[in-house]
């Protein structure tokens, strides 16, 4: 018998989303596998980059771009038929090989940049608009939507926390797959597959048990990163006018 194909899902995302709580989502649906931010290794070794526990993790990291891509359209984790693939997109640099997305199925995870900047701004200070992935983000989008001939789903982090489930069953259905309720809730703590970066970010995360609303951004960014917000905000408006409408 052939074996089926599995489903990639690549989920193209900046920092400060709901990025691993959408991970938490997929990885306790009982089909799926998922990795968490593959090429961080990549990036810091080619950026230089520092980041808070960098000295600890970044040993841990796979740093080989090919072998990266291998472990992406390889053998899925215990060869489930899904595999759900967090990815940053300020990890995918320009002179990175974008081939194997033809792989996947992508999709893309958006929230407002002045949000963004300030939970960032939390842990790291200094930031460039680099570092917070919008120009990426819609640089992928784009690519993808070209390879694709149609707009791949887009989906706001807001949208997901005001109505997980009709927002989750709306972005399995544009990406070909079935809404499972299991994607709904998750025993709260830390997971095997998170990134060894997990004590520096992931405290919320490991605390939840599903996705928790959050109160209005009322977001008033200190003047330094005024601009960087108003350079993203093109980015981030091109992105939503594509978002999935529940």
């Amino acid at each position: 018998m052939t074996e089926l194909k599995p489903t990639r899902i690549a989920m193209w995302s900046g920092p400060r989303n709901i990025s691993t709580a959408m991970m938490r989502a997929w990885e306790n649906r009982p089909d799926t596998s998922v990795i968490d931010e593959p090429f961080f290794g990549v990036y810091l070794a080619r950026t230089g980059v520092d980041h808070p526990g960098r000295d600890i993790y970044f040993p841990k990291l796979e740093t080989d771009e090919a072998k990266v891509i291998s472990r992406l359209t390889g053998p899925v984790p215990e060869r489930r038929p899904v595999f759900y693939q967090k990815h940053m997109t300020l990890h995918l640099l320009p002179e990175m090989d974008r081939s194997w997305l033809a792989e996947t199925r992508p999709a893309f995870l958006i929230r407002e940049p002045g949000a963004v900047l300030a939970s960032y701004t939390k842990q790291r200070r200094n930031v460039t608009l680099a570092e917070i992935g919008f120009v990426q983000q819609l640089e992928i989008f784009e690519r993808e939507a070209d390879r694709l001939g149609i707009a791949p789903p887009v989906i706001d982090g807001d949208q997901v926390l005001a109505n997980p489930k009709a927002a989750l069953s709306a972005l399995c259905e544009r990406l070909g797959m079935t809404f499972d309720p299991a994607m709904l809730s998750w025993p709260a703590g830390s997971r095997d597959t998170d990134g060894p970066w997990a004590p520096w970010w992931y405290k919320a995360v490991e605390a939840s048990t599903g996705f928790n609303s959050r109160p209005p951004a009322n977001v008033e960014l200190p003047d330094d990163l005024k601009p960087i917000a108003e350079a993203a905000r093109p980015y981030y408006e091109a992105l939503e006018a594509h978002q999935i409408q529940v």
